[in-house]
């Protein structure tokens, strides 16, 4: 009998599942241009993996309490859906196939994503992927958002899984200080920041992709490690 050392994985979705934190960048750098918005860049990189709330709040922190965010957001959403909705938003390399292995060897998946519900059901179920996933926990359906462990404290509690028994799969210090803070298993696959020190303390692993994810599982999964 496989004695297996965990129960479930979660997911984060954007910069884990799509290839779309850049591409958000990328939108939001062309609105910053037309409106004369400065160092947007910088700002998008303080706000990786918080959810549309405390979004809003450290961008008028930075750039006043009278900056028309909302007007920007949606201007640069749309933007964003013209480009990459319906479908096409690109997806990490190695994501099929690791939610296949874990779909076929019973072991639980859930989502836990800073964006908003809606979003987040609507790119998965275009992408073919919703059906994969036993939970989907997103930033509109919890209190705090990360680096607190709420989302993920939730996910596992839907799945009726130990948090200790959790992996959790994020690219951002702000999910891997939620996932550790949870008392889960952090796998840190780093896309726009690259790990620090910190964040080589608070993983049980710091992966390239999401190809060596499903290596480094599957090797705990038959107690290879």
């Amino acid at each position: 009998m496989i004695q297996r050392d965990f129960d479930a994985v979660i997911f984060d979705m954007d910069g884990v599942i799509f290839d779309s934190e850049r591409l958000v960048v990328e939108c939001w750098e062309e609105t910053a241009a037309k409106y004369n918005i400065p160092n947007i860049a910088e700002a998008c990189a303080e706000c990786v993996g918080i959810n549309a709330t405390a979004t809003r709040e450290k961008m008028k922190l930075r750039y006043g309490q009278d900056f028309p965010y909302d007007e920007y957001k949606a201007e640069m959403s749309a933007l964003f859906h013209t480009r990459y909705g319906e479908g096409r938003l690109p997806m990490k390399k190695g994501i099929k196939e690791l939610l296949e292995f874990l779909n076929k060897n019973d072991i639980r998946i859930a989502l836990a994503s800073s964006t908003r519900e809606a979003v987040v059901k609507q790119e998965l179920k275009d992408a073919g992927l919703l059906n994969y996933f036993d939970a989907v926990i997103c930033g509109d359906m919890v209190k705090r958002s990360k680096p607190a462990p709420d989302i993920f404290l939730k996910a596992a509690e839907c799945l009726q899984i130990a948090p200790e028994r959790c992996y959790v799969i994020e690219d951002s210090y702000n999910g891997i200080k939620a996932a550790y803070s949870a008392n889960m298993r952090p796998l840190m696959v780093p896309d726009m920041l690259p790990p620090n020190k910190e964040m080589e303390e608070l993983s049980e692993y710091i992966l390239p992709s999401l190809i060596e994810v499903k290596e480094y599982l599957m090797a705990h999964f038959f107690n290879l490690c």
